[in-house]
Parts: structure tokens; C-alpha cells; sequence
């Protein structure tokens, strides 16, 4: 069994959601691994990993637009130091995953043809993300 680990550093721009499936895959390709399993996992707390529509725009906005609600900045939070936005983050952070596992069919990830990979970016600014990228298989 190989395994292969990279370290993608993402550049997000704000609250929204970031594709980054062809840089997971381009990850796995240049592996060599055929048949195995991608682990991805991101190191930050106020961002998440998600897999998600990727044809249709408005799932993303409506999937922002619940989650706005869902967890209201304007809440008074006791958790305050990095700004209004900070709180907030972690909770929707809890509430998704900072990990995510896919496995790996002839040398491809094996998602979905509906099926993208995120960067879930819950804070106001842009900020440098981690994201590690984990391989394993033959």
C-alpha cells in the first residue's frame, strides 16, 4: 500500500463557498494511485469541508442563505475576540465537517457526476486555508 500526503494551501475571499475538486484531483492523479482512499481535512476551525452541488449555483447561495439564518451574526455571542463574525463561524464549522473521505476508483476520486468539493469559508475576510490531502491505496 503507498500513501501520499500533500498540503493545498486555499486563498478564500470571503464568506462563500470554494471549489476545490479539480485541485484534490490533480492531487490523486499525479499519485499514481488507482484504486484506494482520498481523506481530506482541513485545519481551521472557522472554515469546513463539504461535498455539494456543483451544476447548479443556487444550491450554494440557498445553502449560504439557510446557514445565515440558521446562525444569525447579530446573536450575542460571549465569544467576541476576532469580531462579530468569529462566533458564528465555529458554530457552523460544528455543524458541518472539517473532514471529509472519498475513495479513489482508476485513479480518479469516485464522486458523484453532481458532486464537488468545498472550501466553506464562514468568516467575512479571505484567509489562507490549509486543506491536507491524504492518500492511501495501491
Amino acid at each position: 500500500m503507498t500513501h501520499h500526503q500533500q498540503l493545498l494551501r486555499i486563498s478564500t475571499t470571503g464568506k462563500a463557498l470554494h471549489k476545490v475538486t479539480s485541485k484534490v484531483q490533480t492531487i490523486v492523479a499525479e499519485s499514481g494511485i488507482t484504486t484506494g482512499l482520498c481523506t481530506l481535512f482541513l485545519r481551521h476551525t472557522s472554515a469546513s469541508l463539504v461535498i455539494q452541488e456543483n451544476a447548479d449555483p443556487d444550491v450554494l447561495t440557498d445553502l449560504s442563505n439557510f446557514f445565515a439564518k440558521l446562525v444569525p451574526e447579530s446573536y450575542h455571542y460571549i465569544h467576541s475576540t476576532e469580531g462579530p463574525d468569529d462566533m458564528p463561524a465555529h458554530i457552523r464549522t460544528a455543524l458541518t465537517h472539517t473532514s471529509e473521505q472519498i475513495p479513489i476508483m482508476n485513479g480518479r476520486l469516485a464522486l458523484g457526476v453532481w458532486q464537488g468539493i468545498y472550501i466553506w469559508e464562514h468568516r467575512q475576510h479571505g484567509s489562507t486555508r490549509e486543506l491536507v490531502v491524504h492518500l492511501s491505496g495501491d
